[in-house]
Formats: structure tokens, C-alpha cells, sequence
């Protein structure tokens, strides 16, 4: 299966190319010709090895100098790594779709896994219940809310502002709002401790279980949306969504029970193959691929099995002393940060300015509509539930920054906008181009405004974070 390492190196031979002035000629590699183009590639072009891996090498060091000076400017570091992809110009994209979906896939499985991880059931007594309204409901109704105003706003390309009765396809806008549904909480939480640990323990812990359970939540309606848009000519509604909630209700059901069976396996092998830490590396991602290449063989979610695998992974206690929850998430934080980083760098590469360009307007505007209504509305519509102050309540609706679950999302467009009905062939490659163009200003856009002004806000609501457990003994006993 084709890594972000494989596909990276990809990218320092275009890149290297390039900079040799022969351009990037023919098409791109596909994922099973990868390893065996590569060296192809060197001798056509005449680019020595070393010096590819000092292209690669020298993109990893700037992502991380990159991602340094971004948390000192106070913007989520994985923002500095969006621009500088999109700084990088191959001169054409060097991905094929075959590449770009295994992408989608391996990334996405990966994230999830780790998400699940990261989701502790002990850290968010107390307002459970509604954590998972919040995520699952919250994500939906900011979708429903968001693709409304697209639709109403948007011309019938997707260009710009257009109010009147040529408008962009209700599914289009559907689709474009389905892949935003997803939060990010790493992005949210490296902003606000970056300099200070200002949020409230509690707050950190809702925002780190919302952004996990929200990210298979927002998959599973993507899914459902694009059923439903791309439904063939002389069905029913009735019958077509019928089918749809039947399929949708079937991938999650499945997901979830062979999620269990594998978790079951995999504390199994956690407890028996595993001597030392440093092999919990290679079994956390032997799991997750486990997890995700079954369920989809069996026609369930691979995304929900995935994070139910890593789910009950991250809150069971075993008996090997060389594994816990805190070990899982240590040893596997490294292949996450890298693949989301590669996604990241990979989607500014393939992103041409182009796209940007003709769509920054309105992109910007559709920022600002989940950014201060789509956002607010769907935490508010579930406040009468919630445990939580209004003022935390106000920076929960802040906190909804955008990171690599939807740039991955994205990928899906080019493939599902064409297979929707009712739609001028003409203007399809200009609607699939200003869609990407839109997800990738509103994610841009989300992390600039809101990752300067995170934690601005939060000190502005009056929020801190609770003083250590020493230093408020210390200054009881003064």
C-alpha cells in the first residue's frame, strides 16, 4: 500500500526535476508503480539519488521550522505546512487519482485510528452524553446549515456570489459542506498552549472527544450525501433515500462489530506478541490497517472500524506492563504527526494557486458563514443539554478550527460532482476545480482568523485553566 513516505518521495522527484528545467512530462506514478518508477524517473531526468533525499530531507526540516515560527505567530502549526505545499509549484500536479484516493484512504484510516486513541471515556464523565451530541448532531446540523447558505449564496459555478435562480446544485453545495463537517482538535489545542495552558481541563477534554468522535460522524454523512446526490435518473426520492439510510445503517453496523472483533484481537496480540515498547509501533499500524481492509472487504465502514478499534484499545487495562493507553498514544503520536503533516503538504502541492485565485472571494465568505453562524448555531441548539457555562459554550463555538480529515474529504469531490445529475457538462471541470478551491480557503481561512484569535477569546470570556494540584494546596494551607 502506498505510505506519505512513497508518496513524498514523488513528490522531491518532480520537485528535483523542476528544478533542473526539464518540467514534469507524461503522467504521474500510480500506486503499484511507485517504488519501480522512481529510480525510472532518476535516470530519465538525469537527478541523482542523494540529491532526492536531500529534496525530502529538506522539506521535512522546513515543515518543522515551518511549524515553529507558526505556533511563535500564534496560527495552528499544520497552517504553516498548508502554505508552504502550496509555495511548492511541480509545474502541474503530481498525483494520478488512483494516488490521490489511496491517499485519502491510508491517511484517513490512520487519523482515525489515532483519533480513537485519543477519545478516554474517563476524561469526559459527567457530560457524555453530551460529547456525543455534540460531535454527531453538531457536526450534521453545521453541514445541513453551512451547505444551505452555499447553495444560496453561490453562483451556478461555484465562483462567487450569485442570488437569483442560477444557482450552484444543491447537491454540490451539500457535498462542499459535508467534507467541512470535521473539527480539529490538535489544531485548537496547540494554538491555546502554545504559550499558555489557559483552556479548562474539562473544556480540552470535550474539545479532544468532540474533534475525534465528529471526524467517522462527518465521514458517514459525506457518505450519505453523495448517495443521495448521485442517485441514478427515474428513482424515487422515497426509494433512493430509503436505500441510502439502509446502506448508511449497514457500512456503520458493520464497522462497529468488526471494529469490536478486531480490538478484541488486538488486545489479544497486545498482550502476547509484544516485549517491548518499541514494537507497539508496528502493531498500532498493522491494527489500524487491519481494521479498516476488513470492514471495507466486508462491506462495512473502514473509518468506523477503525476508530472503534482504537476506541476500545485506548480504554482497556492490560496486564503486560510494557502497554497502556498513555504508551499507545506516545509511540504512535510520531506516524500520526507525519501523516497528517503529509497531508497537509501533499493537498498544497496538488492545490494549484489557480483554484485559489478564482474562488478567494468566496471562499472567504463561506469562512465566515461556519466560522459565525453554521458553527455557533449547531453548539447552541444543544446548550439546554449542556453542562457547560455560556461563556464556554462561546469558545466551543470558537473552537471549531478545520484541519486534515476535511483537506482529506476533499479528494472525493472530483469524483463525485461529475456522477451527479442535472449538471451542465460544460461547467463541470470549472465546478469540480472552485469546490477544491472553496475547501481549501474556508480550511485556510478557519485556521488563520481563528488560530490568531483563540486564545484572545478565551481570556476575554474570563477562561483559565485550573491552577496545579501543588500549587492549590500550597496556597490553601497560606
Amino acid at each position: 500500500m502506498l505510505d506519505p513516505w512513497q508518496l513524498l518521495a514523488t513528490i522531491g522527484v518532480t520537485i528535483a526535476s523542476v528544478a533542473n528545467g526539464e518540467g514534469h512530462a507524461g503522467s504521474s506514478p500510480g500506486p503499484s508503480d511507485v517504488i519501480t518508477l522512481i529510480p525510472d524517473q532518476l535516470h530519465e531526468n538525469g537527478v541523482p539519488l542523494p540529491v532526492v533525499m536531500v529534496v525530502i530531507g529538506s522539506m521535512f526540516l522546513a515543515t518543522l521550522a515551518i511549524s515553529r515560527f507558526s505556533l511563535k505567530l500564534g496560527i495552528p502549526a499544520i497552517l504553516g505546512v498548508l502554505i508552504f505545499g502550496l509555495l511548492i509549484d511541480p509545474g502541474g500536479s503530481p498525483f494520478t487519482p488512483t494516488t490521490i484516493e489511496w491517499l485519502h484512504t491510508l491517511s484517513l484510516s490512520m487519523l482515525l485510528f489515532y483519533a480513537g486513541l485519543k477519545t478516554e471515556l474517563r476524561s469526559i464523565r459527567g457530560f457524555l452524553e453530551y460529547g456525543i451530541l455534540l460531535a454527531v448532531g453538531g457536526a450534521i446540523l453545521s453541514s445541513l446549515i453551512l451547505g444551505l447558505i452555499i447553495w444560496v449564496l453561490g453562483s451556478a459555478t461555484a465562483s462567487g456570489v450569485h442570488l437569483g435562480f442560477n444557482q450552484i446544485p444543491l447537491g454540490v453545495a451539500m457535498v462542499i459542506a459535508a467534507c467541512l463537517g470535521s473539527t480539529d482538535a490538535s489544531a485548537t489545542i496547540g494554538v491555546l498552549n502554545a504559550s499558555d495552558h489557559i483552556l479548562p481541563k474539562r473544556l480540552q477534554s470535550l474539545l479532544e472527544f468532540e474533534a475525534s468522535v465528529n471526524d467517522p460522524a462527518a465521514i458517514l454523512f459525506l457518505g450519505l450525501v453523495v448517495g443521495l446526490t448521485t442517485m441514478s435518473v427515474g428513482s424515487s426520492s422515497d426509494s433512493v433515500l430509503m436505500v441510502q439510510m439502509q446502506f448508511f445503517l449497514q457500512k456503520i453496523g458493520s464497522g462497529l462489530l468488526v471494529g469490536l472483533v478486531i480490538s478484541y484481537l488486538a488486545r489479544f496480540s497486545l498482550e502476547r506478541l509484544v516485549h517491548d515498547q518499541a514494537q507497539l509501533l508496528v502493531l498500532g499500524v498493522a491494527i489500524a490497517l487491519l481494521s479498516y481492509g476488513i470492514a471495507d472487504l466486508l462491506g462495512g465502514s473502514g473509518f468506523i472500524s477503525a476508530y472503534i478499534c482504537g476506541l476500545f484499545l485506548a480504554n482497556h487495562k492490560y496486564n503486560n506492563s510494557n502497554i497502556s493507553n498513555h504508551y499507545l498514544q506516545t509511540t504512535l503520536l510520531p506516524f500520526n504527526s507525519m501523516t497528517e503533516i503529509a497531508v497537509f503538504l501533499i493537498f498544497g502541492v496538488e492545490m494549484m494557486p489557480a483554484k485559489i485565485m478564482n474562488v478567494l472571494p468566496f471562499g472567504f465568505l463561506v469562512a465566515m458563514a461556519l466560522m459565525l453562524v453554521a458553527r455557533p448555531l449547531s453548539v447552541l441548539a444543544f446548550q439546554w443539554l449542556s453542562p457547560f457555562s455560556f461563556k464556554e459554550t462561546l469558545l466551543i463555538s470558537w473552537c471549531g478550527l478545520r484541519g486534515a480529515v476535511p483537506l482529506a474529504l476533499s479528494f472525493v469531490i472530483s469524483d463525485t460532482i461529475p456522477k451527479m445529475r442535472g449538471i451542465d457538462p460544460v461547467l463541470l471541470p470549472r465546478l469540480v476545480n472552485n469546490a477544491e478551491g472553496i475547501i481549501f480557503c474556508v480550511v485556510m481561512s478557519n485556521l488563520l482568523i481563528q488560530g490568531l484569535s483563540l486564545r484572545h477569546v478565551a481570556r476575554w470570556l474570563g477562561l483559565h485553566a485550573e491552577p496545579p494540584a501543588d500549587h492549590a494546596v500550597s496556597a490553601a494551607g497560606d
